[in-house]
């Protein structure tokens, strides 16, 4: 594994320059976690930041008859922490676990705080990085309420097919906030007409 992906990661926005991105790359350290294995724990303070670069994670809590509820699925290429415990250090209400044997860079929160704090352009990367992802949660909050099941399936289907590779259908339909039943129903209606 070399530091190419996360310093391209780095680049993305266009905000950071490649020598300061290979500088701040240089600073994240290898993390390798083993299927199943939990990176966060309830009850615990996020206190890593990890970009994913190999396999799949879940982020899940327990609602109140203690079920597991997927709240998140999280691939290569993407940054894998809970973001409120992370940022306002609590005690985080998630899980997160790892899907497939998994590889990514990892840096803690005082690291990364140590950077935002003395480089501009990785400030306004993290705040970039930020938005996007409370766009995305916004737009999963509106998508339980004014989209039906189906559409919820459909949207999961384009936008993230591998997950339906490395995550059993118990977790995607709670996921998509419906039922292992309604999952299959809908599951056979689409291949009835894909």
């Amino acid at each position: 594994m070399n530091r190419a992906q996360l310093s391209t990661y780095l680049r993305s926005t266009n905000l950071i320059p490649h020598a300061l991105a290979e500088e701040i790359a240089g600073q994240f350290e290898v993390k390798v976690i083993a299927k199943n294995e939990l990176q966060l724990k309830v009850g615990k303070v996020s206190d890593e930041y990890l970009y994913l670069e190999q396999g799949y994670m879940r982020a899940f809590a327990y609602d109140t008859e203690g079920n597991e509820v997927t709240t998140n699925f999280c691939g290569p290429g993407e940054p894998v922490f809970e973001v409120s415990s992370f940022f306002n250090r609590t005690r985080s209400k998630e899980n997160i676990q790892a899907l497939t044997d998994c590889v990514g860079w990892n840096i803690s929160f005082e690291q990364l705080n140590h950077l935002f704090h003395t480089l501009p352009e990785f400030r306004e990367f993290g705040r970039s990085v930020l938005v996007k992802g409370f766009a995305r949660l916004k737009d999963r909050t509106l998508s339980m309420i004014t989209e039906t099941a189906e559409e919820r399936y459909a949207q999961l289907l384009t936008t993230n097919p591998e997950i339906f590779q490395h995550a059993p259908l118990k977790m995607i339909a709670s996921y998509l906030g419906i039922t292992d039943t309604s999952l299959s129903r809908i599951r056979k209606e689409f291949s009835k007409h894909g």
